[in-house]
Formats: C-alpha cells, structure tokens, sequence
C-alpha cells in the first residue's frame, strides 16, 4: 500500500501549465494549483513573486510540484534547504508531462509523487536515488503505516546493500514482501539486520528497526473522559505489553464514540486513525473474546468494547495480544494482524461535513481552506449550477444534487452521508453562513435526536459573500457601517422585511439587498428603494452587481432615484449606499465608496479657512 504526500502545492508559472496542473491534481491528494500572477489566470491561488512564495511553501513543509524547468525550483529554493530527513518533497515536472524529477525529499514522498505524477501523464518518473534506482527499495521510505524507530541507520544498512554486503532480515511480526520481493540481496546472517518487529526495541544498535502496522488498540470509556487519562491508559497498556507504538494500525471504538474527545485524542497521540464499528459489527466478535460482559451488553449492545473493537480492527485472523485492561473510567486491548492493516479498509472513520462557501464562481475568489475540503472531501452536495463553479476540484467525486427549493433535503442528505463515516462537502456560493446552508445544518442538529449526527464532525468554511464581491468591483462602498437584507418572503414575513429597511434607513446603513425581485416578486424593490430614499438622497450610489465573478458579469452605478425592479433579478447583488456614500471619477473609470471619517479631524492645510 503506497500513500502519496496530502496537500503538495502543483506550482505554475504559466499558462501552458495549467491544464498539466489541474490533471495532477485531480490524482493528487488534496493538492492545490498555485498560480503566478497576470500569467496564470484561474488558479486556486495567484502569487506574485516566485521566489518568494516557493522558499515559503518550502519553509512551511509543503510539498511543492513545480510545472517548470528544475533549474527555476534549485536556484529559488538552495539558500533554505536544511536537512534531507527533514526537507519536505520537491518535484520539477515537464510542462508536457513528460518528466518527472525528484529533487529534495525524494525518501519523503518525492520519489513517490514523481512515480505517480508519471503514471498519470505517460512520463518517465526520473528516480536518482541509489536504492530506489538499484534495489527497487527505500529502507527509510517504507510502505504508508510502517514506522522507522532509527531512522539513522536506513544509511549504513542500505549502503552495505549497494555494496554486496550481507545484511540479515529477521521478520517477528507482520510480513516483509515489499524487502524480499525487491532486488536487494537480504541474506541469512549478516553483521547487521533489518528487524521487522511490533516490540519496542530500547537498544538496537546498528540494526535498523522497522515497525509495521499489525497492532489495532480497542478503546472503551465513560462519556467524557478525560483526554490524558485515556491516552495515559493506552500508552501504559502498549509499554506494560512491551508493545511499540509505532506498530498500530489504528484506535478502534465502537460507533457512538465517534465524537468522543478522548478517543480521538489517543489516536493522535500515537499518530494513526480512529476507527469505528457498530455494535452488531463488535458483537459478532463475542466468540473471541476473553472477557465478554453482560453489563456491557446491557448498556451498549455488545458484549466487549475495547477486546472487539481491537479484534474488528486486526481482522478475522488476529488475535488478543493484551486482553481488556480496566481503569476508573475506561479500557484498553490490544490485537495483533498476521499482515500489515490497511486502515483504509477497517471499520470507518468519524464521518465529518464540510459546509463551504466557494464564493461568487472564479477559483481566484475560492479560498484556500475551501479548495481543500473540496479536495478532500468524498462526497459533494449541492445545487447543480453551484457545483459547477467548483468542477475544476471535485470532478470525479460522488455529486448528489437537488433543485433550489429543496434546500432541508439536501442538508439532511449531507448529514446522513456524513453519519455513514463519508467525508461530505455540502456547497454554498458565496458565504456558506450568509442566506446559505450552514444555518439549516446547525437548525437540524440542534431540533432533531438524531445521535448519528450528532456525532458528525462539522466545520463552516467561508466564503467570498456577493456584497463583498460587488464591493471589491466598485472600490470601498462597506467602507463603514453596513447591513445585509434579503428581499425574498418566501421564508420571512414581508413585515419583517419592511421593519428591517426602516431600521436601516434610519439607521443610516450602507445596505446590501439579496434577491432582490423574482419572476413572482416584483414590488419588493421598489418598496425599498423608496423606504430609503425617505432617510438619504436620490443622488445616493448604487451599485449593481450581476453574475459575479462568472462569464457574463456586469456592474453598474446608478442613481437611487433610478433604481427599479427592471434594473435587477435573482442574479444581482444591490449594494445602496448611505448619506456620506461617494461616486468618484478617477481616470475614467467610476469608484464608490464610503468614508468612515479618518481624514474628518485632519488639521487645516495653509491657506484653508
């Protein structure tokens, strides 16, 4: 099992490299496409200086995949290159996809990311490192759940391979096909040895100590728990046992402790996912148990949490290696896999919902948080055309759409999704929290019992708002107080609606309108308009802004006399100003916005009265 590096940074420095870039990262994981200012237009984010930004990808750890020649990523990135265990992956791609170099961190995902990313373009993947090259084998770059306990020894071991030396492999837990089925020349005895082994190993000397991913730890626990207690349990298990950490596959729970803290806290402590069953999935394991429970089956439904748990995780062939330990308020087990665990395979994970806002429609106007729940996300949610402005990341995810107007089922198809352990983005344009979904999912959860989603991980992401957007077009018109209405009735009292631009009005607000008339309404602006124009001028600017960010946009400014229901529709943003708003003129071109007073107490120049 080979996992490629999550987040790499596909950066292009022009236009002939985006569609390279956008191939690559839809096979990478969670990959981003910088793009380099007034050259590359619709990238998930614009840069504009070079150097500048690859030294600061670098420095942050990411990996950075240049589609340009590898003499640009050498020159910008040789005065901060540290150390080679700790230099994040750097691959120069061909802007024809033809090679792949590895250039930093090649036993850190590089070389791994150059094989792909060749696999995925027809290229040659340009492998320089002497293992890799000679051997078909990285000691220091293991398979992905496989952990180094010296990792300072991969050198001299694989050097005396290089060199014919003997080398002894000494395998006591899980297997070693990925050594053996390679070209290195692994013999009976040798002066040093690679151990393949789940213990913990104080001393190993020159041997290098490989750990491989055969050990699942089944967690029980009282709702609530504290954090260090439960971890503290499941280190002093693993240590009692002479157990290595570095061995576990996964932390293993039942299913209604998908959102308890304290779980989640021990499998970041030891550095792997958690994992969940339901209780029927851990009941059938009652046979193996060592200390099955009629308590615990009255209680949850199963007749052993943490044994199960562990034993559901390990596979149908493992077996206890530490039965149920007891504390005050939890346990612990322990299973051991014949195999190494691909945890990917294993129960399922917390389900999480990513509710985001993408903004108006342009990449440019996407943020980058957003972009990689899109990208990391296994399942899209949303309004057709609202996933359309996002295609460029989530081709080739599950899509579940619905028509505007069912909004509640598209929420409650997100959270079900979720609840079944998926990872779920649920798709506003805009702001997702601004007339979007992230209240309706906060609405559900907080009037319905329903414990399956309640134990989803949910996050709201931002987005560029409409108001925002036809703002930045015009210049500053938020430049002080200001306040959003929407115009629709459908969902509240037109009454209330009324009250609120009465309040705004005398309120002096600067007022965003949302959907402003429909097919079906049609009055409602104008009613605004004149609710406003009993508290400011006629000559107050507006602006109007439609398709935003999209193929077909327009803005214009108008007058608040002029404005009606002819000048706008579901599309358009209205942004009206307030009593101090300005219509500017400056080099042709029309700019508003609205002071908030910092030059209001500047001291009179000379000659001013």
């Amino acid at each position: 099992m080979t996992t490629l590096p999550a987040g790499a940074v596909i950066v292009v420095l022009g236009a002939a490299g985006l569609a390279l870039a956008r191939r690559l990262r839809a096979v990478l994981p969670a990959a981003e496409v910088h793009g380099l200012a007034g050259r590359v237009a619709d990238a998930d984010h614009a840069f504009a200086e070079t150097v500048d930004h690859l030294r600061g990808l670098f420095s942050a750890g990411r990996p950075v995949i240049g589609v340009c020649a590898a003499g640009i990523l050498v020159r910008a990135l040789a005065p901060v290159i540290g150390d080679k265990d700790s230099d994040p992956p750097v691959v120069a791609v061909a802007e024809d996809g033809s090679a792949a170099v590895p250039l930093l961190g090649g036993h850190g995902g590089a070389n791994r990311l150059a094989r792909a990313i060749a696999a995925a373009t027809g290229g040659t993947a340009a492998v320089t490192t002497a293992g890799d090259a000679r051997l078909g084998l990285a000691l220091d770059d293991p398979p992905s759940g496989w952990r180094i306990h010296n990792r300072h020894a991969a050198k001299g071991i694989a050097a005396m391979l290089l060199s014919g030396e003997p080398v002894a492999l000494r395998v006591e837990a899980g297997n070693a096909d990925w050594i053996t089925e390679s070209g290195a020349a692994i013999a009976d005895h040798g002066e040093r040895a690679v151990i393949i082994t789940d213990r913990s190993v104080a001393v190993p000397g020159d041997d290098l100590v490989l750990h491989p991913p055969v050990l699942t730890v089944g967690v029980g626990c009282e709702r609530g728990i504290d954090l260090a207690d439960l971890t503290a349990l499941a280190e002093d298990t693993l240590a009692r046992a002479g157990l290595a950490a570095g061995a576990v596959a996964c932390v293993a729970s039942i299913d209604v402790k998908a959102d308890e803290r304290a779980v989640h806290a021990v499998a970041e402590a030891l550095g792997v996912p958690a994992r969940f069953f339901t209780a029927a999935e851990l009941e059938a394991e009652t046979p193996r148990l060592r200390n099955p429970s009629d308590t615990v089956f009255r209680a949850v439904g199963c007749h052993g949490v943490a044994e199960g748990a562990a034993l559901a995780a390990a596979g149908p062939d493992a077996g206890l290696v530490v039965e149920k330990t007891v504390a005050a308020r939890a346990t612990c087990a322990v299973a051991r896999s014949p195999t190494a665990i691909d945890t990917r395979a294993v129960g399922r994970p917390r389900g999480r919902l990513a509710v985001v806002g993408v903004g108006p429609g342009s990449a440019e106007w996407r943020t980058p948080e957003a972009t990689r729940a899109l990208a990391e996300a296994t399942d899209i949610v949303g309004y057709g055309p609202y996933l359309d402005l996002a295609a460029d990341v989530i081709t080739g995810k599950a899509w579940h759409t619905a028509p505007l107007g069912e909004e509640e089922a598209r929420v409650r198809l997100s959270l079900d999704t979720a609840a079944a352990g998926r990872s779920v983005a649920l798709v506003s344009s805009g702001d997702a929290g601004i007339y979007a979904l992230a209240s309706l999912v906060l609405e559900l959860l907080d009037s319905e019992d329903r414990p399956e989603w309640n134990r989803v991980a949910v996050t709201v992401m931002p987005g560029v708002s409409a108001f925002q957007a036809a703002a930045a077009r015009v210049g500053a018109p938020m430049g002080h107080d200001f306040c959003a209405i929407s115009l629709s009735d459908l969902l509240t009292p037109w009454p209330d609606i009324e009250g609120r631009l009465r309040a705004a009005a005398d309120g002096d607000f600067v007022v965003a309108l949302y959907n402003p008339v429909s097919k079906r309404r049609r009055r409602q602006l104008a009613v605004a308009r004149d609710i406003l124009l009993a508290r400011r001028s006629p000559d107050t600017p507006v602006v109007l802004g439609r398709n935003l960010g999209r193929e077909g946009e327009t803005v214009d400014v108008i007058r608040l006399a002029d404005l009606t229901s002819e000048a706008a529709d579901m599309l358009t943003i209205v942004v009206i100003g307030n009593s101090h708003t300005r219509l500017a003129d400056r080099g042709g071109r029309a700019w508003v916005y609205t002071p908030r007073g910092y030059l209001a107490d500047r001291p009179a120049a000379a000659g001013e009265s």
